[in-house]
């Protein structure tokens, strides 16, 4: 009698299938990582210009934000942001040209077309040329030929038509800058009361039309300008124009 043929096959191991499903995981897993990631830099990207957008207004010129540590996608979630760092190679405070700022602003509460904040702080350099440039830009400007300052007398010395000093020292005094006439003289006899006053009109309107609330808290004549130092507490911002609004503006990724 013929033996009955020997029927062959592999049945699968628990092994393998459990290796199988443990590769299908991690591979689901990995692509909901790198989509998170992704929408991670693709928001972070926008709020950053969204932001940059509305701080500009405030310091008169564009600027680059840095976000907090915090993912965008949970702030999206509780509306709040730690902080977010400001740095502009050109901000106006006033009549102000080519001021330095760099500043941190805490705790940002957003809205739809705005939002608030907890507190401020920012370091402003402003240099003789950029003090020269504003000065220029006047209608009595091109009678200013050079600034230099003195860190020593804590001064600012304007050069007026080769021939004539005026000699100022700003300085803080309860939160806000004064401007001190010092010396004012040409060959001994007094410069033009119009000229004076209008030189430290257009210092004073640089120096105290401050962002964000904030008050001046220090402010010191180095070898080539002036650095001054400022703070504040909370603040509303104010809220998008209406044709940003109609844009998505008031940073409404985060809304």
């Amino acid at each position: 009698m013929a033996s009955p043929a020997n029927t062959s096959y592999r049945s699968t191991s628990p092994g393998s299938k459990n290796n199988r499903v443990l590769l299908i995981v991690l591979i689901v897993i990995a692509a909901l990582v790198a989509a998170l990631i992704a929408a991670e830099l693709f928001v972070r990207h926008n709020i950053k210009q969204c932001m940059a957008d509305q701080f500009s207004s405030e310091l008169g010129s564009q600027v680059d934000v840095d976000l907090s540590w915090k993912p965008v996608l949970l702030q999206a979630v509780d509306k709040n942001v730690p902080y977010i760092k400001i740095t502009s190679d050109d901000s106006s405070f006033g009549p102000a040209k080519d001021m330095h700022v760099t500043a941190k602003v805490n705790d940002i509460k957003l809205t739809d077309t705005g939002g608030t904040i907890g507190s401020s702080t920012a370091d402003v350099d402003w240099s003789t040329a950029g003090i020269l440039a504003t000065i220029q830009a006047q209608p009595f400007g091109q009678l200013v030929s050079g600034v230099t300052s003195d860190p020593t007398r804590g001064t600012l010395s304007f050069q007026v038509i080769g021939l004539a000093e005026l000699t100022v020292r700003p300085q803080v005094v309860d939160g806000k800058v004064d401007i001190e006439t010092v010396e004012a003289s040409v060959l001994g006899l007094g410069l033009p009361t119009d000229l004076v006053s209008g030189i430290v009109d257009v210092l004073g309107a640089s120096l105290q039309t401050l962002p964000l609330g904030m008050s001046a808290t220090s402010l010191t004549i180095t070898d080539d300008g002036l650095q001054m130092s400022m703070a504040g507490g909370a603040y509303t911002m104010p809220e998008a124009s209406p044709e940003a609004q109609s844009t998505g503006g008031g940073c409404s990724l985060l809304s």
